[in-house]
C-alpha cells in the first residue's frame, strides 16, 4: 500500500469543542464511519466512497482529502484546512 498521508485537516470532533487533526485517508475513513456528527449527507457519502477507493487503490489521495474537507464543511465541523493559503 502506498503512503496515504495528507496535509492535516482540523475538525471539531464533538460538542465539547475538542479538536482533532486528521492527516491520513485511514484516519479520515475511521472518523467518517464511527465518529461523524451526522448520519446522512451528500458529501458524507462521497467522502466515505472516496476514502474507500483511495485505500483500495482505485481512487486518489487528493480526491479522498478533498471529499473529507467537503464532508466536514457540510457537517459544520471544519475548523482548519492546512491547504488554505493567505
Amino acid at each position: 500500500m502506498t503512503n496515504l498521508d495528507f496535509l492535516a485537516v482540523t475538525i471539531e470532533i464533538d460538542e465539547t469543542g475538542e479538536l482533532r487533526n486528521v492527516s491520513s485517508v485511514a484516519e479520515a475513513a475511521e472518523i467518517l464511519r464511527q465518529n461523524w456528527p451526522v448520519d446522512r449527507g451528500k458529501e458524507l457519502s462521497r467522502a466515505r466512497r472516496a476514502c474507500l477507493d483511495a485505500m483500495e487503490g482505485t481512487g486518489s489521495l487528493e480526491e479522498a482529502r478533498t471529499a473529507f474537507v467537503a464532508a466536514a464543511n457540510e457537517a459544520g465541523i471544519l475548523v482548519w484546512n492546512s491547504a488554505w493559503q493567505f
